[in-house]
Order: C-alpha cells, then sequence, then structure tokens
C-alpha cells in the first residue's frame, strides 16, 4: 500500500510501525487483534478530510480512534487500512458558560473537560466509568452511572462537525437548545460508531455543579430486593443522580481488588443531588423504601474523596472481577429493559448463570433498566467457552422478549451484529441504505454495525 502522500502530509504523526498498529489492534474484551495497516495522527478537521479523501481515491478503509476502551470491537481495523487516532486533536475549543455549553475536539477525555470547567460551577455529566474520548462517546452513543438522572450521550450533544467519507465538512445541530429544521444529523451521527463519518468536533450540553451531593451504599438479603427497590425507587419518581447494582460476586471482587469491606451480599451505591434540603428528602424517600424491601442502613460518602472511593471501586468492576479469574475469556453483556421489567430480566439471567457453573458477576446502571453480566469461562476450556456464549446469546435474546435491547451502552461494533435483525427488523436494511448513501465504497468503519451485504 502506498502510504507515501500520508507521509508527505503528516510526516511524523503517520506510523506503519509493529509497536503502533499492534496498539491500534486491541480493544478491552476479547476480541483477537486486528491491527490496521497504518496509523495517522490528525491535528485539524482539514487534516482528518485530506486523509479521508486519500482513502476515498483508493479505496482504503479508515478507522476512528479514540482512547481505546470500547469492548465490542468498534475500532478494530477488521479489513486493515489506517487507524485515525484523534489523541492529539484534544482542545477545550470554547466553553460558554451563560449558555451552559462547551465546544471540544473529539480526543478530548471526560475527566478532563471536567477538570477544565472546575472554575466555572458546570460539569459535563455523562460518566461511563472509563476516561473515554467525547469523540468516542458520542460515536457509540454511551451512558454510565449518571444516566438516569442527565441522560445519554444523545441527549447532551447539541452540534456536530463531521467529516464524510468523501472528505467534505459538515455541520449538524447548533447552540439553541432545540430546532425544529429538517433531519436531525446530529442524532444520526450519535451512535454510528464512526461508520459515516469520523466527528471532529462536539458542542456538548452542561450542567450546574448541584449545590449538595450525598452517596452512599446499602446492602441487600438478595437480588430480588435490591431490584424491587430500584424499581419502586424509578417509580416513586426519586430523581436518583446515580443508583447501580452489583451482587455478592461483584462485592468479593471489591474487597479482593480494591480493599474494601463490604458483606458479601448484593449492594445498592446510590447517590444524590440537589439543594441540601432536597438531597435529604431524597435521601429520606429513598431509605422508606429500602427498608421496606428489607436493606440494611447506609454507608454514606459524604466527603468528595470518599464518593470518589466510591464510585471509582464500581468503575474498576470489570477489572476486579477479572483479577479474581486471571485464566478468564471475558465475554461482556450488556442489555437494557423497561424499568417494570428489570427484575424478571435480572432474576432470570442470575439463575441461569447459577445453573451454568461460569463466573458470572452482574451489575449495572438499574435505574435506567440498564445491567452487565461479566461472563468468564476458563479461556483453556472450549466447553466453558461455548456454554458462556450461549449464556450472552439467551440474555440477548431475554431483552428483546421483555421489550427491551441487546445494548443498553457498550454498542454493537461487530460483537452484537448478530442480532441487529431481530431486533431492527427491516429497519436494520433502512440502516444499511443510508450507510449505503453516505459511504458507497464501505471505507468508514467496515464490517461494523450495519449489514455487511
Amino acid at each position: 500500500m502506498d502510504f507515501d502522500p500520508l507521509k508527505e502530509l503528516l510526516g511524523p504523526r503517520f506510523s506503519a510501525s509493529a509497536s503502533d498498529r499492534e496498539l491500534h489492534g486491541r480493544c478491552e474484551s476479547h476480541f483477537p487483534i486486528l491491527a490496521p495497516d497504518a496509523v495517522a495522527y490528525p491535528q485539524s478537521t482539514e487534516e482528518v478530510s485530506a486523509i479521508i479523501r486519500n482513502c476515498s481515491e483508493r479505496g482504503v478503509p479508515v478507522i476512528g480512534w479514540g482512547t481505546g476502551t470500547s469492548l465490542e470491537g468498534h475500532a478494530l481495523a477488521l479489513k486493515g487500512g489506517i487507524t485515525v487516532d484523534f489523541s492529539r486533536m484534544n482542545r477545550v475549543l470554547h466553553i460558554a458558560s451563560e449558555d451552559m455549553l462547551a465546544v471540544v475536539q473529539p480526543g478530548v477525555t471526560r475527566e478532563a473537560l471536567n477538570e477544565e470547567l472546575r472554575a466555572t460551577g458546570l460539569f459535563f455529566p455523562v460518566d461511563p466509568g472509563a476516561n473515554a474520548s467525547l469523540g468516542g462517546m458520542a460515536a457509540t452513543r454511551a451512558s454510565g452511572t449518571t444516566a438516569v438522572r442527565y441522560g445519554t450521550m444523545r441527549t447532551n450533544v447539541l452540534a456536530l462537525e463531521v467529516v464524510l467519507a468523501d472528505g467534505r465538512i459538515i455541520r449538524t445541530g447548533s447552540r439553541a437548545p432545540k430546532s425544529s429544521t429538517g433531519y436531525d444529523l446530529t442524532a444520526l451521527f450519535v451512535g454510528s460508531e464512526g461508520t459515516l463519518g469520523l466527528i471532529t468536533e462536539l458542542t456538548l450540553r452542561l450542567q450546574g455543579q448541584p449545590e449538595g451531593i450525598s452517596a452512599a451504599i446499602c446492602a441487600f438479603p438478595d437480588i430480588g430486593a435490591a431490584v424491587e427497590a430500584v424499581m419502586l425507587t424509578i417509580q416513586s419518581g426519586i430523581p436518583m443522580a446515580r443508583i447501580e447494582f452489583v451482587d455478592a460476586a461483584n462485592v468479593r471482587a471489591f474487597n479482593a481488588y480494591g480493599g474494601s469491606e463490604m458483606p458479601e451480599m448484593p449492594h445498592l451505591m446510590v447517590e444524590f443531588h440537589g439543594s441540601h434540603s432536597a438531597v435529604q428528602e431524597q435521601t429520606r424517600m429513598f431509605g422508606e423504601i429500602v427498608a421496606e424491601m428489607g436493606g440494611g442502613a447506609f454507608q454514606w460518602a459524604e466527603t468528595p474523596e470518599e464518593r470518589n472511593r466510591l464510585w471509582k471501586l464500581r468503575h474498576n468492576g470489570y477489572y476486579a472481577a477479572r483479577a479474581l479469574y486471571p485464566n478468564a475469556f471475558p465475554l461482556t453483556t450488556d442489555i437494557c429493559v423497561p424499568i417494570s421489567k428489570l427484575a424478571a430480566a435480572v432474576e432470570e439471567t442470575a439463575a441461569e448463570i447459577a445453573a451454568s457453573g461460569i463466573p458470572g458477576p452482574i451489575l449495572g446502571h438499574v435505574g435506567d433498566g440498564n445491567f452487565h453480566a461479566l461472563l468468564l469461562p476458563d479461556k483453556d476450556t472450549p466447553e466453558e467457552i461455548a456454554t458462556a456464549k450461549a449464556l450472552a446469546a439467551r440474555m440477548a435474546e431475554r431483552a428483546l422478549r421483555l421489550g427491551g435491547t441487546v445494548s443498553g451502552e457498550h454498542g454493537i461494533g461487530m460483537g452484537k451484529l448478530g442480532y441487529m435483525e431481530a431486533e431492527h427488523g427491516a429497519g436494520w436494511q433502512v440502516m444499511g441504505a443510508l450507510k449505503a448513501a453516505l459511504d458507497p465504497q464501505k471505507i468508514l468503519n467496515p464490517g461494523k454495525l450495519v449489514p455487511q451485504g
């Protein structure tokens, strides 16, 4: 493959070294290394446009790359090509405090943005756990622990700048709080996983820092009681900032990995935002529900340091569980169901995992019906891997049967292609038609999300 035009454009910011290629051929899940032919590190939208135009002329695949934290193989180079690494497009371009928005390049991470916002009294609320890039979060329509209160990336992206498959640069949306002017192209690109264009700028909605914040954990005698407490809480209209479920297996992993001393029982991990009086009222109402469902006393995390430790524990759940089973072949799952079906989904899943003999800690953002089982079969035992894959498939089927989705936040990538027709029917073919219209050569992130044909 002739790289000379891109080498001339980018100089040392274009690399075909084995180490760079291998680094960009990995993700955080079980997929094998699928390396690109080279890696480009642009510093501007114009450079991204030039890269894509060059690749379009030669039919070379182009894959966007944020921080590499995806779990469904989204950024792996399934058919080779050029990976566009946005780590050097990492500037916060503008903060409009009066409009409560920020304009950023795609390589800015969520933690870096919130660090930049510290003096403004504002923050960006979407928290998927990993310190992911905001461009990657938009591309996968990420959510996380705070989505129950503040929404997902779908509701927090106001506008985008995108480079299309032929190199054209377009802008979608505006800084206005709403619009009624034609197709919502912003929504089209949020969640498109780099298959329709590469995001080079984002305008994001910000939130005011709450006056009062309080976080706590509480234990429950069994999974059913904890999940019922979640359902009652949401149906009661308590505006939880976070309400996370972890089962006893996760607690065991937390204790071993993070040095916590939680009793090995199912827990809810919660956080309340608002005025001091509102937080007190939310706490009282939630406490009544916990008591009704047989939950234990709250263990409070009052200071910012204590809260950070608590949520770091939760965010490290994947690594904690893997540390308990270092020889595992990790299969991540991610389903979301209507809140009224949450108890059935969690309890059926837990029963199947227990009967299988495969380790499978369950945790999730249950306040919006989203939960995960991390299935951990032994990587040297094919029978266990087959059993785990069957469990994951039944979880996806269960989600659809209960009126839900096979992915609440991780996205499709290449890992969940097999479920798209079952969930979307003829709508999946419409997605393919949109892809064909915007990327007729199929050079943008091939092998992902849409029908492959």
